[in-house]
């Protein structure tokens, strides 16, 4: 398989302006076909790949002998139930963030992932990130000694947007599904584990959650982060250690917020800073993709590591005080 051909789920935004484009531009990937009810809606994804074909309906594309992998950016509640049909369909799966509503959905997940032989996995683009990847290694190589507290924080405001599925129930709206998965798992991530004795705070609205503080530990290091869709956009990770400090601006829309960095703060030696001006995760993912397909090689961010996210999440939401 030299290429990767691509169909996508779907006319979505997003994926007309990120997605998309990634596909084009990854090598060895070609965008072959979207998915939508209305042809027109298609148009602008040819913009940019003149090869790009209109198909009418979500299972006219997965049944599409000439794709090869499937891109959803549904709503978050659609994701198990095409990822599934999409893997018996017989193709690779690459569905968007979370990829589950809850964690018991990815017992159905895993076990399609296995019957298929075939490669499902979350969009979770950060982990292909170049400024991710070094903050892994340089905390596990001891660049700030023994991490000790990790905060995070990642906020929006689309109050003015009631009808955006983010701010709907039923289509798994919420500040904790939709970047709760940031703040949670890329600090799973880095450390290598879970958090455990988590307590939290929640601001409901309509049903869903506008506001979630949480705090537990990841091994020995305590944690503290908050996610909101109703506050001033803001987005910073943090990993306090014994012997430094290792700060990540606009660590989950880089390029977009601002310019992905890395300040690391040592005793001694002062501020030392890495900047990723260049990098683009969501090409870097299909390109990650297409290499575990046609390889074997390993996923950097496999459906057990997302489920231990979503099972963060699901505790959060469960046990969270209403500060409603």
């Amino acid at each position: 398989m030299t290429q990767i051909r691509w169909g996508i789920l779907g006319a979505s935004k997003f994926a007309r302006e990120h997605m998309g484009p990634a596909i084009h531009a990854a090598k060895g990937a070609v965008l072959s076909a979207v998915a939508s009810r209305t042809p027109q809606s298609v148009a602008p994804f040819k913009d940019f790949a003149a090869g790009c074909r209109a198909v009418m309906g979500y299972d006219a594309l997965i049944a599409d002998p000439d794709i090869d992998a499937i891109y959803i950016p549904l709503p978050h509640h659609m994701h198990v139930e095409w990822t599934v049909k999409a893997l018996n369909a017989g193709k690779h799966v690459l569905a968007e963030k979370p990829i589950a509503m809850q964690a018991d959905d990815f017992d159905r997940l895993i076990a399609a992932r296995d019957a298929s032989g075939l490669l499902a996995a979350e969009a979770y683009m950060i982990v292909h990130h170049p400024q991710w990847q070094r903050a892994r290694q340089m905390v596990a190589d001891g660049a700030i000694g023994r991490v000790i507290h990790i905060t995070g924080g990642f906020s929006y405001d689309n109050s003015d947007d009631p009808q955006n599925i983010r701010n709907q129930a039923a289509t798994g709206g919420g500040g904790m599904r939709d970047i709760g998965v940031y703040v949670l798992g890329s600090a799973r991530y880095v450390m290598g584990t879970d958090l455990e004795n988590i307590t939290a705070k929640i601001r409901w609205e309509s049903g869903f959650d506008t506001f979630a503080s949480m705090q537990g530990n990841m091994g020995e290091a305590t944690y503290s982060a908050y996610v909101s869709t109703r506050m001033h956009p803001h987005q910073e990770m943090v990993f306090h250690g014994s012997e430094g400090l290792l700060r990540l601006t606009a660590p989950f829309n880089a390029n977009i917020f601002g310019e992905a960095r890395i300040e690391l703060h040592q005793p001694n030696l002062g501020l030392r800073v890495e900047k990723f001006p260049a990098a683009n995760h969501y090409v870097n993912q299909v390109e990650a993709f297409g290499h575990s397909i046609r390889n074997g090689a390993a996923y950097p961010w496999t459906l057990e590591q997302a489920r231990g996210t979503q099972e963060a999440i699901d505790t959060v939401l469960a046990i969270g005080t209403d500060l409603t």
